[in-house]
């Protein structure tokens, strides 16, 4: 078979480009090891969690915020197995999408694991073809995602040390969840399992949680998860697990993570260790080599500023190249490469890459926070508004948090944007949007917006950066 694109994984990036080349008038086959198509995020990542997210986000509402609102509720009850069917639901609604999608672009899908033999051949091996396939294009597509990283004293067995793909799949709510990492994964996890009645701690190495997000707005993140009910221990370090004896009524050995901080010894109690301290590529089995294809230091494929590899018609995209590791990135990476493959201008700016925390809660950042643009000397005005002040986010039940944005003191071009409230991932876009464009903050300031709603809390933060907010001093 002869193609003139063929796509190595069919997650977000992979199945973007694919349909993305289609478009563009281009023969496609896209090669997925899953009997579906989605990658990481629609199968076992992204969506799944979302999905435990809003069902935990209801128990929540109703067993903590319903009686306020006038609603009595009588006998309120988690069933794990009907919230995990609906999980299971939406991801094969999802998926069966996507296969229409592919069909109706007529993008050619196989299904088996893809490995080079020349950098114009790859040889495909799957349960329905055990023998390999040959399979030759003018240009391959490398899209093939990432994995948990398992520590090397935490080995996941999928029983007590779980990574995330086993967390979205417990039958049960666990008694003692023990989050190692307090990035997004952890916290979103963490989250869904507390809700639903965990005794939930995270333990980070780091200062602090929620990666590079600004420290003002790492800690009201922090006071507000603590009052959820998840403990927070930060500055840990984790160094291993042990087992001890069950006291009274509970014969059964315990499972105790260790862990120190400045040189003194932490233990916690876990039935649960979920291992989220980030992901690397997957480029297992690929066969790199036989194309010529190199990596980084950092075992990512080495590419160029059009994300092409040292072999001219491999390209790359999404977890397996440098940045973040983001679904919409890759999205962004894969339309791209089609569209110069076909020889048009893709676009991508990868300095306006938002990242989001899914918490209740969420954080939003984009661009430059305070803290990195002071430590870059670079001068900034900026602009705070507290969601307590914006009547709709107290409808909601959502006057925790605030809009921040980051402007630059001499020309008020905003650099950067972080938000920690209700639906922050939405928020956020408009002032993506705005930067794309060289907005300023007081473009983002004089923009209509609808009265009331949450986002006008976006639009005080752009007049508070020259002190010009209506509702706040």
């Amino acid at each position: 078979m002869s193609f003139d694109v063929a796509v190595i994984g069919a997650g977000p990036g992979g199945y973007v480009c694919a349909f993305r080349a289609a478009q563009l008038g281009l023969k496609v086959a896209l090669v997925e090891k899953r009997a579906t198509l989605g990658g990481t995020c629609l199968n076992v990542g992204c969506i799944p969690s979302k999905a435990l997210l809003a069902s935990s986000e209801h128990f929540a509402f109703n067993r903590h915020h319903a009686a306020a609102h006038g609603i009595k509720l009588d006998g309120l009850a988690i069933d794990v197995p009907v919230m995990l069917k609906k999980k299971e639901d939406i991801v094969a609604k999802m998926t069966g999408g996507l296969t229409a999608l592919a069909k109706a672009r007529k993008v050619t899908v196989i299904t088996g694991t893809a490995s080079f033999v020349s950098p114009t051949e790859v040889q495909v091996v799957g349960d329905a073809a055990p023998s390999p396939r040959s399979l030759t294009a003018k240009h391959f597509v490398i899209a093939t995602g990432s994995a948990p990283v398992e520590l090397p004293f935490l080995k996941f067995d999928g029983k007590t040390v779980v990574s995330s793909d086993h967390a979205i799949a417990f039958t049960e709510v666990p008694g003692r969840l023990v989050v190692v990492g307090g990035g997004a994964i952890g916290l979103e996890l963490g989250s869904v399992w507390a809700r639903l009645g965990a005794d939930v701690t995270v333990v980070e190495f780091l200062p602090q949680i929620a990666g590079t997000a600004d420290a003002d707005v790492v800690r009201a993140f922090t006071r507000i998860l603590q009052k959820q009910g998840l403990k927070i221990e930060v500055n840990a370090k984790v160094t291993g697990l042990k087992s001890a004896p069950g006291g009274a009524g509970a014969p059964s050995p315990r499972s105790i993570l260790t862990a120190e901080r400045d040189g003194k010894p932490l233990e916690f109690e876990a039935d649960k260790v979920l291992v989220s301290v980030g992901r690397r590529p997957f480029t297992d089995g690929l066969g790199l080599e036989k194309a010529g294809v190199e990596l980084t230091d950092k075992k990512r494929i080495k590419v160029d500023g059009h994300l092409r590899t040292s072999a001219k018609n491999i390209w790359a995209i999404g977890d397996v190249v440098d940045g973040p590791m983001l679904a919409h990135k890759a999205e962004e990476d894969g339309a791209a490469v089609a569209e110069w493959i076909a020889g048009k201008a893709g676009h991508i700016n990868w300095d306006l890459m938002p990242a989001i925390i899914y918490t209740d809660p969420e954080i939003a950042t984009v661009g430059l926070g305070e803290d990195a643009a002071k430590a870059k000397g670079i001068a900034v005005n900026v602009g705070k508004f507290n969601f307590a002040a914006n009547a709709r986010a107290h409808a909601n039940d959502s006057a925790d948090g605030f809009v921040k944005i980051i402007a630059d003191a001499k020309s008020d071009k905003i650099l950067g944007a972080q938000i920690l409230g209700k639906n922050a991932g939405e928020l956020i876009s408009e002032v993506v949007t705005h930067m794309e464009y060289g907005g300023s903050a007081e473009d983002l300031g004089r923009t209509i917006h609808a009265h009331p709603t949450m986002s006008e809390a976006v639009k005080e933060a752009g007049l508070a950066v020259s002190k010009s907010a209506i509702h706040a001093l």
